[in-house]
C-alpha cells in the first residue's frame, strides 16, 4: 500500500518538477534580472541596511523586519537542514551549485513579489491588510483574471496544509528528537501497523500543543515569536557552520571543485554527463525554491503587512530573505556535507546532515548532534507558523474572510501538525514538491505580465532617493 502511494506521488512529482517548470522558474528570474538591471547585486548592501531600518510613517501591520522574519520563519526551516542533505544525496553535490544559481536569480524574482505585494495591497473594512500574488494578480492584471488568483490561493493553502507548513516541518522535527534520544529505537510504540518510538510521539504531541497556542493567536502573535526566534537560531546555526568551515578550510577548495564537476556532468561515465547533469538541476532547483520561495509567491503574502508606503524599499527587503537563507545558511549546510563525505556513504534526511557535523566540530559527537537538533526543532516550528499565516491568507482570499472556515481551518492545520510524524520520509517531500510546483505556475505568470509595472515602480524609486541625498 505504502509503496504504491509513493510510486504514484513520484510520477505526479516527476511531471510536475519536469524540465518545463525548472526552465520556467530559472526564465523568470534571468528575465526580471535583465530588466532591473541585477539589482540582487547593484542593491544588496542597501537592502541589507533597509533590513534593520524601520520606517516610521509606513502603513502596516508589522514593521518591515517583523514582515522579513515572518517570510523567514517560513523559509528557514528543514529545507535548510534536511532538505539540502536531500538534494545533494539525490542529485550529488553539483544540486547546490544549482540551488545557488536558482536562488541568484531567484533574489531579482523575491524584490518583484515583495514590491508587487505593497504596490497592489487591499484594506478591509475592518482596517485588516490584504496582500500577496492574488491580489496582485487581480488589481493588477484586471477582474478577469481572477480564477488565476484562486487557483494560486488553492494550491498555497495546499502547500501550507500538506507541503512545506506541517508534514515536512514536523517529520523532521520528531525524527530528529527521535534520532537523537532513542538511535536504536530501543523504545517503540505500535501505531498504524507501524513501529514509532516513544521519542517521536511525545515530541510530535508536545510540538502539536505549541503550535495550537500560537497559532490561535493570529498574525501579531506569529510575528512576535518569529522576530525573537528566527534571528536568535539564525546566528546561532551560522556560527556553529561557520566554526566547522574554519576547522576544515583545507578541504572547502577540493569541495567547492567536486561541486563545479558535479554540476556539470563532469563526473558521470561516457554518455551519462547530460542525465547527471539534470538530475542534479533537478534536485537542486526543487530543493532550493522549497527552501528559499523564490517564484512560489508565498512571501509576498507577508511583506504586504509591512508598515512602509515604498513599494520597492520592501521589495529590497524582502529580496535579503533569499540571500540569508540559500547564499549563506544553504551554503554552509551543503559545504558541511560534502567536505565530510557524509553525503554518499548510505544516510538520508537529517542523519547526513548530523553526520557532517559530527564528523566536523571538534565537539563529542552527542553535543553535534544535540546543537543541530536544537537548530532544526526551531527553524522547523517557525515555518510551521509562518505558513499557517500563509495558508490562513489564502483561505481568507477564497472565502471573503469568513470566520468560522477560517477557524475550521486552523485546527485542521493543528491536526495536520499532529499526524505528520506518521507520514513516511520520501512521501512527505514528494507531497511537498507537487505543491510547490503547482504554486509558482500562477505566480510567475503574474511576474511576467507585470513586470513593466515592477520596472517603472523600481526606476521612480531609485531617482526619488537621488534627489533625497
Amino acid at each position: 500500500m505504502f509503496e504504491a502511494v509513493n510510486n504514484f506521488l513520484q510520477h505526479v512529482d516527476d511531471l510536475v518538477w519536469g524540465v518545463p517548470l525548472i526552465v520556467a522558474i530559472l526564465l523568470t528570474g534571468i528575465y526580471l534580472t535583465i530588466r532591473l538591471k541585477g539589482i540582487q547585486i547593484t542593491k544588496l548592501p542597501k537592502a541589507l541596511k533597509y533590513m534593520f531600518e524601520n520606517e516610521e510613517s509606513g502603513h502596516g501591520e508589522v514593521t518591515s523586519f517583523g514582515a522579513l522574519c515572518t517570510a523567514l520563519s517560513a523559509t528557514i526551516g528543514t529545507g535548510n537542514i534536511v532538505g539540502v542533505a536531500t538534494a545533494i544525496v539525490a542529485g550529488g553535490p553539483g544540486a547546490l551549485f544549482w540551488m545557488e544559481i536558482a536562488a541568484l536569480f531567484g533574489m531579482a524574482t523575491k524584490y518583484s513579489e515583495g514590491l508587487l505585494a505593497i504596490k497592489y495591497r487591499t484594506t478591509d473594512k475592518h482596517g485588516h491588510i490584504l496582500g500577496g500574488p492574488f491580489y496582485y494578480i487581480e488589481n493588477g492584471m484586471g477582474k478577469k483574471w481572477t480564477w488565476l488568483a484562486k487557483i494560486f490561493a488553492f494550491f498555497g493553502m495546499g502547500v501550507g496544509l500538506f507541503g512545506i507548513g506541517t508534514f515536512t516541518q514536523v517529520n523532521g522535527i520528531t525524527s530528529a528528537v527521535g534520532n537523537f534520544f532513542d538511535p536504536n529505537a530501543q523504545n517503540v510504540i505500535h501505531l498504524l501497523g507501524r513501529d514509532y518510538t516513544l521519542a517521536v510521539v511525545i515530541s510530535g504531541l508536545i510540538l502539536t500543543v505549541c503550535v495550537g497556542l500560537v497559532v490561535i493567536g493570529g498574525l501579531k502573535r506569529i510575528a512576535k515569536v518569529s522576530e525573537i526566534i528566527v534571528p536568535f537560531m539564525a546566528v546561532i546555526y551560522i556560527a556553529i557552520s561557520l566554526l566547522l568551515l574554519i576547522l576544515n578550510a583545507n578541504k572547502i577548495p577540493a569541495a567547492i571543485v567536486e561541486i563545479v564537476s558535479s554540476a556539470f556532468g563532469m563526473r558521470a561515465a561516457a554518455g551519462g554527463a547530460l542525465g547527471a547533469i539534470i538530475v542534479a538541476m533537478q534536485k537542486g532547483i526543487a530543493r532550493g525554491i522549497f527552501s528559499n520561495e523564490a517564484g512560489l509567491g508565498s512571501a509576498p503574502i507577508a511583506a504586504a503587512a509591512a508598515q512602509t508606503k515604498e513599494p520597492a524599499r520592501q521589495g529590497l527587503v524582502t529580496m535579503t530573505g533569499t540571500f540569508i537563507d540559500t547564499i549563506v545558511v544553504c551554503t554552509m549546510t551543503g559545504l558541511s556535507i560534502v567536505l565530510t563525505g557524509s553525503w554518499n556513504i548510505g544516510l538520508e534526511g537529517v542523519a547526513v546532515t548530523t553526520n557532517a557535523f559530527q564528523q566536523g566540530l571538534p565537539f563529542a559527537p552527542q553535543i553535534s548532534a544535540f546543537l543541530l537538533m536544537m537548530c532544526l526543532v526551531f527553524f522547523a516550528f517557525t515555518t510551521i507558523l509562518g505558513w499557517d499565516y500563509y495558508s490562513e491568507r489564502c483561505l481568507e482570499y477564497l472565502t471573503n474572510g469568513h470566520k468560522k472556515t477560517i477557524l475550521t481551518y486552523r485546527w485542521l492545520y493543528i491536526l495536520a501538525v499532529f499526524i505528520g510524524p506518521y507520514m513516511t520520509v520520501s512521501a512527505v517531500w514528494t507531497i511537498a514538491d507537487i505543491f510547490n510546483g503547482l504554486m509558482a505556475i500562477p505566480n510567475m505568470i503574474a511576474l511576467f505580465a507585470l513586470s513593466g509595472v515592477i520596472v517603472k515602480e523600481t526606476k521612480a524609486f531609485f531617482v526619488a532617493e537621488k534627489h533625497k541625498m
